[in-house]
């Protein structure tokens, strides 16, 4: 998959978050209201472009040098590039895995549950069978979006497979 196929499922994924985001909203019965701590706290000190370890990262078959990968202000994240792939991270302080399900505009929302936490599969709208997957995993009061990205259509035999065995073997480390 090339890189500007790669950046229009990003973005187009980014820009569904951006409307879920917009869309949201609180409303008051017009007394005193006492603020819950701000959403995703926990996730402000968390920097994806340092979490996955050299080792890890030449498993997953990609190499140790990241490159930005903030498609939106609000859901900041690095992604790494090998042969066949790329793995990128991202945090969203934001939003919850439960309402970004509810934003739409995806081929495929599967929740589950990794490491304990509330998560989803994902493939955006018109990705499948392209060669792209995607998880968000909740952490620290938002969530953590995790992609892998085939080059080409056909590169990762199973991309959602692939990046489950990324998932399962490093979300127990994220901020809880």
């Amino acid at each position: 998959m090339s890189t500007f196929s790669r950046s229009l499922f990003a973005t187009a994924a980014g820009l569904a978050l951006f409307g879920l985001s917009a869309c949201g909203g609180t409303s008051t019965g017009g007394g005193p209201s006492v603020q819950p701590p701000a959403p995703g706290a926990a996730l402000q000190s968390f920097d994806p472009c340092t979490f996955f370890t050299p080792e890890e990262l030449t498993s997953f078959g990609v190499g140790t040098t990241s490159q930005d990968f903030t498609q939106v202000s609000f859901q900041p994240g690095c992604e790494w590039e090998g042969e066949k792939l790329s793995i990128g991270l991202q945090k969203n302080a934001k939003d919850t895995v439960q309402s970004l399900g509810q934003g739409g505009g995806f081929d495929k929302f599967e929740p589950t549950n990794i490491a304990g936490r509330e998560a989803a599969e994902i493939i955006v709208g018109g990705a499948t069978d392209q060669g792209v997957c995607n998880y968000a995993v909740s952490a620290g009061g938002g969530f953590v979006m995790y992609q892998l990205s085939g080059f080409m259509r056909d590169s990762v035999p199973d991309p959602c497979g692939e990046l489950e065995k990324v998932v399962n073997q490093t979300a127990s480390r994220l901020p809880q």
